[in-house]
């Protein structure tokens, strides 16, 4: 008999609901109202198994304590009958016993205490029946290979007078098994840029980061010729670095972080663990986890959640704090000012040592040079000064905005005293400090020299 591969599925996902009381279904009812799921509910274990005797559910969440049959033993007869299926304890007792049985025997994803939150319920919802999801998906590829394999096994016998004939043929199969494996290894990662995408609709596209990040960390790992399980960490840290932002306010979520008040600037400083936290049940991702635990530490200490100091920092997220505060500068989601890319490394730069790691700091900005495809950042003859550093002569290596964005000289312009006396006075007049991309031709460049 032909062996059946397993399909993606296009329906809804069916999620059962089993609890003794009525209220406690109709409050979960309401708070699934809604959301993407095919919602059943059952009043007790043996409605429950009955309902999965004549319909395929994908997800079961009990409640630990119900009459003749506990939630503990339920989901020990689920995960016997169907091992598939995605199992949570819903508890409102701290009943330890309960809790160990049902990890134990109903290998369950996760339990809930009561009361709960909703958002965390419907995060912890999402995230069961996407993992789900990419575990039947894993399946399907495995099984797919399998059947390859021993279609291949079967070829290989009446090939032998045909070796020359077929070499093509075999090599494009050989490449599709190869192609096969390599979705296998990065559906993770490509779970996780998709997530990080949903995750951004949040944001208003200004304020948007992690395509960002993600392009920003794969340069560097290119560049850098990193191994294929450190940059598969590296960019799904850098796509998820935030997932813990997702339950603030959306006034939070754009506010910059230097403005944030007590009780908001606690919260924010709690959302590497909460990221880490939602992460961490997923084995794949927990390399991923721990650089963005630890990507808002910085380098003398006084960063969080840990005050970790210098290499006690794990060098991933030393790396991941750079990216995410190049990119963040520049959507105003640190500062209140929102700054350009040149105005970013500038300040990234001048915190060397401080916030950053100093042997990190250079090669990251050759880095952005890359990223940005931009050779003046790469060009030793271009300098920033202010616009009392400035001289006649000098030429704008890059367009000169004005903090509300106005543009005031275009890259190439060559400065004289009139324009520099213009560009002090518009300053003062702004309140504003400009930092000004020049190229100083030699002959310049002697003259500042012999005048000094």
């Amino acid at each position: 008999m032909e062996e059946q591969l397993p399909t993606t599925l296009n329906d809804k996902p069916k999620v059962l609901l089993v609890d003794d009381e009525e209220s406690i279904l109709n409050s979960l009812r309401r708070l699934l109202r809604g959301q993407p799921y095919e919602v059943l509910l059952a009043s007790s274990g043996a409605q429950a198994l009955e309902i999965m005797e004549q319909q395929s559910i994908d997800l079961v969440m009990t409640d630990a304590r119900m009459p003749n049959m506990d939630g503990a033993t339920l989901l020990a007869r689920i995960h016997q009958l169907y091992p598939t299926t995605t199992r949570i304890l819903l508890t409102g007792y701290a009943d330890m016993p309960t809790i160990i049985k049902a990890i134990n025997e109903g290998q369950i994803h996760r339990y809930i205490s009561k009361p709960w939150n909703d958002e965390e319920m419907l995060l912890t919802l999402r995230q069961a029946l996407a993992h789900q999801h990419s575990e039947r998906e894993r399946q399907r590829l495995e099984q797919l290979t399998r059947l390859q394999n021993d279609q291949l096994k079967s070829l290989n016998i009446t090939l032998e007078k045909h070796v020359a004939a077929r070499t093509a043929e075999l090599q494009q199969t050989a490449d599709m098994l190869d192609l096969a494996y390599e979705e296998l290894k990065h559906s993770y990662v490509t779970g996780t840029e998709v997530f990080s995408l949903l995750a951004n609709l949040r944001l208003p596209p200004a304020k948007q980061t992690n395509r960002q990040i993600i392009e920003l960390v794969r340069v560097y790992c290119k560049l850098h010729g990193l191994d294929e399980g450190t940059s598969r960490d590296l960019t799904m840290a850098a796509a998820l670095y935030n997932i813990g932002k997702l339950s603030w306010t959306d006034s939070m979520m754009t506010a910059p972080a230097d403005l944030l008040h007590h009780n908001d600037r606690e919260r924010y400083r709690g959302y590497p663990k909460q990221s880490e936290s939602l992460l961490m049940t997923l084995d794949p991702m927990k390399d991923a986890a721990r650089l963005i635990l630890h990507h808002q530490e910085r380098w003398d200490g006084s960063g969080f959640p840990d005050r970790l100091k210098g290499e006690a920092i794990p060098l991933g997220s030393r790396l991941l704090k750079l990216a995410v505060d190049f990119i963040e500068l520049q959507r105003g989601l640190i500062l209140e000012r929102q700054m350009n890319s040149d105005e970013a490394l500038v300040y990234i730069r001048s915190y060397a040592g401080r916030l950053y790691d100093p042997e990190l700091v250079e090669d990251f900005i050759q880095v952005c040079a890359a990223y940005l495809s931009d050779v003046s950042l790469a060009d030793p003859s271009v300098k920033v000064m202010t616009t009392r550093e400035v001289a006649a002569g000098m030429i704008l290596a890059r367009n000169l905005n004005a903090d509300n964005g106005m543009l005031l000289l275009n890259a190439g312009k060559v400065l004289n005293g009139p324009l520099v006396e213009k560009l002090i006075a518009f300053e003062a007049m702004e309140g504003a400090k400009y930092s000004i991309f020049v190229k100083v031709p030699e002959e310049v460049n002697g003259a500042i020299l012999e005048a000094g």
